[in-house]
């Protein structure tokens, strides 16, 4: 059955228990009080934002894969039990009413529990004037989107979860997940592949750049719109799956992404670069 959060969905001893897991396992990233550090708040209107539009079954899958991310990476995560305790501690404080019933564990149940929807902040109005492009099209792709591609489709062979060495002083060429690794814990690499591919397909669609032929990039055209959008698409969907931290979701996801690259090339690329034949 459905609930909402604010008919009381947890006990008050269950967010005391949370509570001393927030501060053992959170306040590092979160700070005192959910407010926020180097990590956002876990309270307020934008977190609200957030999380308003999804049952709180996502909210407690993103603690309990990607959390705590100031720990060791071979740290053991909260248990299933251990993340509903830390998300009853974030609805007290949110000041939603405590009930009878422990908040659940099981996932069937969380996704039945919702957060009271919020009305969408007004957007404000745009004061930064656009920048010149600097690269053409060819140059953005392989500084940028390739090398993100490239990340989330290593997933395939790689399980970034796994734990390994890393040699970085290889003389084999430049790996940019090896790099990566050597640097963010391995999922961390693809959530930041997944975004910035995402973020940066907009830059397809930025006014004056060029083909690599010298040609306009054809911002206008209807269908260089739509595949741009399916890249976006593609990199929210590997994001989304990266998320999971399940090498096999986000090898499934790869097949978007592939095809949202493919159905622009078979249209754009070619001898006379991002023009149709």
């Amino acid at each position: 059955m459905a609930q909402n959060v604010t008919s009381g969905v947890y006990t008050e001893q269950q967010a005391t228990r949370g509570l001393a897991l927030y501060k053992a396992r959170c306040t590092t990233c979160h700070g005192d009080g959910l407010v926020g550090r180097s990590g956002p708040p876990l309270v307020g209107a934008d977190f609200m934002a957030t999380w308003s539009t999804q049952p709180v079954l996502e909210l407690a899958n993103k603690i309990r894969r990607t959390m705590p991310k100031s720990e060791p990476v071979d740290t053991p995560k909260l248990t299933a039990q251990e993340t509903s305790d830390v998300v009853a501690y974030i609805l007290q404080v949110a000041k939603y009413p405590s009930g009878r019933a422990e908040l659940p564990t099981d996932e069937a149940a969380l996704k039945s529990v919702t957060f009271p929807t919020q009305a969408a902040a007004p957007k404000a109005a745009a004061t930064v004037t656009a920048l010149s492009p600097v690269g053409n099209v060819g140059q953005v792709m392989r500084g940028i989107l390739f090398p993100s591609a490239n990340i989330v489709f290593a997933v395939q062979g790689v399980d970034p979860g796994a734990k390994r060495t890393v040699d970085t002083t290889s003389t084999g060429g430049f790996d940019w997940f090896t790099w990566g690794l050597g640097v963010y814990p391995g999922w961390d690499v693809v959530d930041y592949a997944a975004i910035s591919l995402s973020e940066s397909a907009s830059l397809m669609l930025t006014p004056g750049r060029k083909c690599e032929n010298g040609r306009p990039v054809p911002v206008s055209d209807p269908d260089w719109i739509k595949f741009t959008q399916e890249l976006v698409d593609a990199g929210k969907a590997a994001y989304k799956a990266s998320q999971t931290r399940n090498q096999e979701a986000v090898s499934e996801s790869t097949n978007q992404l592939n095809d949202s690259c493919m159905n622009c090339h078979r249209v754009y690329r070619g001898r006379n670069h991002c023009v149709k034949p």
